[in-house]
């Protein structure tokens, strides 16, 4: 009896994994694919293009991470690569010539399922793709070892990362290194961007397209919105009750909690790295059971496919 579930489980695990391969198999040569990594190198050039500048001003070689770590420490990068998978996922979920041939052996649970495994690694792709491409950027004037470069103490320890807005923070230099720091990042921007995603597809799949790309502009504009630099210029806080928005909105805010200056390093009372990525989890979690409930009334309709 084991062994027959165990043999279920294993043949409900290749089905999903069919689904999420056959979904892959679409973007070759899908211009819609090809647009969003090619907008997406280039938003990465325009966004990484002042830490490389500031490099060749100041004479100085920079760790071949840190543009990510001082581009991607800033909430409104975040943010704008992570609408560039409006493009990508617009259209969930995916229906195809051979979603028809996928029901028809499958239950909607099971390709549903596909669905998420697909949504959550094309993420992954994607994220490693802007993760690549930020390195590439500054390749020339860049070296491999994992430690902090003379850029980034200029940056850090004269102030002058504040004056051109990149996020170089002395906590950030002096309580981590460049690749451990990297990987932070890239995880929180990872698990806010597919939180951007799970959201979109819940939408669509409960309400409609519309209701999915209106549901990823809301959840941008709520982040958007709850930046506490936003907050104390548009109301004119002074210090005690901005420290106290500050952190207010670093719990309630998706994107706050995806920027890692907005963390608990041990001296204030921001949400520390275990409890975003644990926020993130559960929102995950209830999205996806809430998916899979929608999909049992998702009406199917498919236009060019005999079904």
């Amino acid at each position: 009896m084991a062994m027959d579930f165990l043999t279920k489980i294993a043949v409900g695990l290749r089905q999903v994994v069919s689904v999420a391969c056959y979904n892959f198999r679409q973007w070759s040569r899908n211009p819609r694919v090809i647009i969003t990594f090619f907008l997406a190198f280039i938003l990465c050039f325009l966004l990484t293009d002042k830490a490389v500048r500031f490099a060749q001003e100041h004479g100085t070689v920079m760790q071949v991470m840190e543009p990510f770590i001082w581009t991607f420490g800033d909430s409104n990068s975040i943010l704008l690569t992570s609408l560039l998978l409006i493009l990508l996922f617009a259209d969930m979920p995916f229906l195809s010539p051979g979603t028809p041939f996928f029901l028809m052996r499958i239950n909607r649970r099971i390709w549903m399922l596909g669905q998420m495994l697909y949504a959550a690694a094309a993420t992954c792709i994607y994220m490693v793709f802007i993760l690549l491409s930020t390195g590439m950027v500054c390749m020339t004037n860049a070296y491999p070892g994992n430690v902090w470069s003379r850029t980034a103490a200029i940056l850090g320890y004269s102030g002058e990362g504040d004056k051109i807005a990149l996020p170089a923070f002395v906590k950030t230099l002096e309580m981590s290194k460049p690749f451990k720091c990297t990987a932070t990042i890239f995880l929180l921007m990872l698990l806010y961007t597919l939180a951007m995603v799970f959201l979109m597809l819940f939408f669509n799949i409960w309400k409609g397209q519309a209701a999915g790309v209106v549901s990823v502009f809301a959840f941008t504009v709520f982040g958007f919105l709850l930046n506490p630099e936003n907050l104390v210029s548009i109301f004119q806080l002074p210090q005690e009750l901005a420290y106290k928005a500050r952190v207010w909105v670093g719990w309630i805010s998706p994107l706050n909690h995806a920027t890692y200056h907005m963390h608990n390093f041990g001296y204030d009372r921001l949400p520390r790295l275990w409890q975003s990525c644990a926020i993130f989890a559960a929102f995950f979690a209830v999205l996806s059971m809430l998916s899979l409930l929608a999909i049992r009334r998702y009406s199917f309709q498919f236009r060019g496919t005999e079904t």
